[in-house]
């Protein structure tokens, strides 16, 4: 015995929210990226500063996962509607951040690399056009911030926060740079500026982790509201009689879910019935339900 909260079965699968906001601020932001990314790529092999070279580098992962974000707001909304996707097209956009960070770390594993070698094979570094470039690429990391951080739902929307954590990261490691750059110019401190790659690195690492770890639970549909879980089978089992033996939880979209619950009772009590019961959680937005006679 089932039941849905629509009866137009195809609408009621859909549990796309369009996030053409987020979209429009991504795609924004993708652009001054780019632009800010080639420059500072160029700069630092030209200049000799590793330092701005893995920044550049940083932020061309934070571009490719802007872009695959992109590409994922733009099929999921195009897709929404398309019956094939019988659970929405949400994923769509954990499988962009998922493979945003699968390639973030593989360039975090590069940067890492030429660091290591720049301890043992150091370079000339042109300091002046070296550090300019790093501020600008710090001013643009900023303003991406800001771009992204007063989108309406992103504390809701992994795909755009991710996003925005990426640029802080970017941030910090523009920071990184300058401050290996002053040291190396003032202070003749020349080691400063491969060890500041190898901090970006770790800090792509980390990113990359917690990204992956996220992502993965999503799509591997791992049951990541257990307080919600309890909710509803202390809702369905409150007549005293009913027994939830079987609850399966997953996510829909970032704050939709879908439920199949098997009860087992001895009472004689109907599917409305149990329906009533979780009336009051709006998350659920997809239901099936089970019903066993007790022993």
């Amino acid at each position: 015995m089932n039941f849905t909260n629509s009866p137009d079965w195809q609408q009621s699968h859909n549990f796309n929210i369009e996030k053409k906001s987020a979209e429009r601020k991504t795609l924004i932001v993708v652009i001054i990226t780019l632009i800010t990314m080639l420059a500072e790529i160029i700069a630092g092999w030209i200049f000799g500063s590793m330092a701005l070279f893995s920044d550049g580098i940083h932020m061309g992962t934070h571009a490719s996962a802007l872009s695959i974000s992109l590409i994922s707001y733009i099929l999921a909304r195009k897709l929404s509607k398309d019956p094939r996707y019988t659970f929405g097209t949400w994923k769509i956009e954990i499988l962009g951040a998922y493979t945003s960070a699968l390639i973030l770390g593989l360039m975090g594993l590069f940067v890492l690399i030429i660091s290591i070698q720049r301890f043992f094979n150091p370079v000339n570094i042109n300091y002046n056009y070296a550090i300019l470039v790093a501020a600008i690429g710090l001013v643009v990391n900023v303003i991406s911030a800001l771009i992204l951080q007063h989108n309406g739902n992103g504390e809701k929307d992994l795909n755009l926060k991710s996003a925005y954590i990426h640029v802080i990261v970017d941030a910090l490691t523009s920071i990184f740079a300058i401050i290996a750059l002053l040291g190396a110019k003032y202070l003749n401190l020349q080691f400063l500026d491969p060890l500041m790659g190898i901090v970006s690195a770790f800090l792509i690492f980390r990113w990359t982790y917690s990204l992956i770890k996220d992502t993965a639970s999503i799509l591997l549909d791992k049951q990541t509201d257990l307080t919600l879980a309890e909710s509803i089978i202390t809702a369905i089992e409150s007549d005293g009689e009913s027994k939830v033996i079987d609850l399966h939880l997953w996510k829909l979209a970032s704050e939709k879910y879908a439920s199949i619950i098997c009860v087992k009772t001895n009472g004689e009590y109907n599917l409305e019935e149990y329906k009533s019961r979780l009336k009051d959680f709006k998350e659920l937005t997809h239901i099936n339900i089970e019903i066993q006679a007790g022993e």
